[in-house]
């Protein structure tokens, strides 16, 4: 396919809701980054462009940064008859000055088809690492955790600057959350805890339910705290919720490069279910586009 002289990319504007609402939801070629806030939160938020085709819109692609230095791709789509491959080559190229003007060094996705891994891999973004995908099956808690010198407590919303705190300190750049984000994630908890040591709280996690059952979503420990058994405190009071509940199955992410985190889970009865997402990075720094 040719793409047409009348083919154009322009920043989405909040008029185009319900058109990129209606490219979310009938077309074929959408990738939606997983995160706690939907991809048509993000407008308002550049890098965010469209591209149309005789006042048509036709793709979409947004990279709004969240945080410094770091971002991912929040959104891709097309409409059908538009090749994702000639809705890439327009809006790609427009995105990524705006990333370098934003002082963006990192920009990571994980693609969850391989229409657009493929895309990812011939423009320069390279393969990282892995997200891998581990589970529970609710069962008597036999191993026993390290008692804590410390007090476990639900986690309240004024507690958030402080959960964003441990969040920055225990994560690298890429894997951390904004309050923002925090605050987004919160409201959608089904359970969320912390852990507080002299009235400073260094350790927490959030959950989520669903109809699949409970995710333990996200979990730190500030460095300064780490090893001291709060981590596998957190979970165990995850596991415990979910036998109270009476749900068959507890499920959480994390990356087959970070060995203290598997080894923890591997410790507390997870096992890796097959399920992993490779996370692609492109150095923003780079001269090529």
């Amino acid at each position: 396919m040719v793409v047409p002289a009348v083919l154009s990319q322009r920043p989405a504007t909040e008029a185009d809701r319900s058109r990129l609402a209606n490219l979310l939801h009938f077309e074929t070629y959408v990738h939606r980054h997983l995160d706690w806030r939907r991809p048509l939160d993000w407008l308002g938020h550049d890098p965010y462009l469209i591209a149309e085709n005789s006042g048509q819109l036709v793709a979409a692609l947004a990279c709004s940064p969240d945080l410094p230095e770091v971002s991912w791709v929040r959104l891709f789509a097309t409409a059908a008859g538009m090749r994702p491959t000639d809705a890439w080559d327009l809006l790609w190229p427009a995105a990524t000055p705006i990333l370098r003007q934003k002082e963006i060094h990192t920009l990571a996705a994980i693609p969850l088809q391989d229409w657009f891994e493929t895309l990812l891999a011939r423009s320069g973004f390279i393969k990282d690492h892995e997200v891998v995908v581990l589970e529970w099956r609710p069962q008597p808690l036999q191993t026993s955790v390290q008692e804590i010198d410390a007090d476990l407590r639900p986690m309240t919303q004024e507690d958030l600057p402080l959960v964003a705190e441990v969040d920055h300190a225990a994560f690298r750049p890429l894997w951390r959350n904004s309050l923002s984000a925090l605050e987004a994630a919160f409201s959608q908890a089904g359970l969320a805890s912390v852990v507080e040591q002299g009235g400073r709280i260094v350790a927490y996690q959030i959950s989520t339910h669903s109809a699949r059952g409970p995710h333990l979503a996200r979990l730190a420990t500030h460095p300064s705290h780490q090893g001291r058994g709060h981590a596998a405190t957190l979970v165990r009071h995850v596991q415990t919720h979910v036998l109270q509940r009476g749900d068959t199955l507890l499920t959480v992410n994390t990356q087959d490069n970070n060995g203290a985190s598997l080894a923890l889970y591997k410790k507390l009865g997870f096992n890796f279910n097959g399920e992993q997402f490779p996370v692609y990075q492109y150095d923003c720094t780079s001269g090529a586009d």
